[in-house]
């Protein structure tokens, strides 16, 4: 824990916070917003069965549907906080994994494994290629991040215009696969990577960036105070399956109670 001394003597504490809690912090932020899409929009306003005129004015007209989108936009802006912890922790498993390959087909299969799960949340179809789920732009910058590594070899101006390309290729696929979170992930987890170093000019980029999601600059506060220490409590596979699982167990939700 950092300890600060103020005016008056006061002494100002930092919490230690560990990989563990952001990922706990992150996933509850995720349910927040997800819940909102899921089951506020989705279940109970039926955000698909209107355009935005008809909603305009169906909203002047309801105040109790009012409110509910109003709950539905608060909660996805809780979920903007999600973006910058999960970019952040990425990049530090990509530094600290012993197995890159078998990092990269974890995410690859547990991203194939929820895009059905998403779909059904999402849009209550089987199958839905408007957009894929956000395991697909994690496993798009988990690739970007390999290539960035290699081109560590590489100096000078080179090395700066090659970067820049990897980074622009994979705002090209995430954007091609309408992924979620995809362009403020890749530009995230980019900056966390090649300035890691850098926490000043990490943390300014990077507040920048998450203004995207309006609330995301507060999740940094939960990055300074990460003390490194990577220990679980849970299984790491426990917050891939929650994924998946949690979008699932929304979805029925709205099936079974909503429809």
């Amino acid at each position: 824990m950092n300890t600060t001394m103020g005016k008056r003597g006061v002494v100002w504490k930092t919490p230690d916070i560990t990989a563990d809690g952001l990922k706990m912090f992150a996933c509850i932020t995720m349910l927040i917003q997800t819940i909102g899409v899921v089951i506020v929009e989705n279940g109970m306003i039926h955000l698909s069965q209107y355009t935005q005129e008809t909603l305009n004015q169906a909203l002047q007209e309801d105040s109790h549907l009012m409110m509910l989108a109003g709950i539905g936009s608060m909660m996805q802006l809780v979920g903007g906080l999600a973006v910058p912890i999960f970019a952040f922790l990425l990049v530090e498993g990509f530094r600290n994994t012993s197995s890159y390959k078998k990092y990269l087909l974890s995410m690859l299969i547990f991203a194939l494994a929820s895009e059905i799960p998403y779909d059904f949340a999402m849009t209550g179809k089987i199958v839905d290629l408007s957009s894929q789920n956000a395991l697909v732009s994690m496993t798009i910058c988990l690739m970007m991040l390999y290539f960035l590594q290699m081109m560590k070899k590489q100096t000078g101006a080179l090395s700066i215009i090659l970067q820049c390309l990897i980074v622009f290729g994979a705002v090209i696929w995430v954007s091609l696969f309408r992924a979620e979170f995809g362009f403020c992930m890749v530009l995230l987890t980019a900056i966390f990577y090649l300035f890691y170093t850098r926490n000043v000019l990490k943390t300014l980029l990077g507040v920048v960036v998450s203004l995207l999601y309006v609330t995301g600059p507060i999740s940094f506060y939960g990055i300074w105070c990460y003390t490194g220490e990577r220990k679980d409590r849970l299984p790491k596979y426990a917050y891939y399956l929650f994924y998946p699982l949690h979008l699932l167990v929304l979805g029925m939700i709205v099936k079974i109670f909503m429809s």
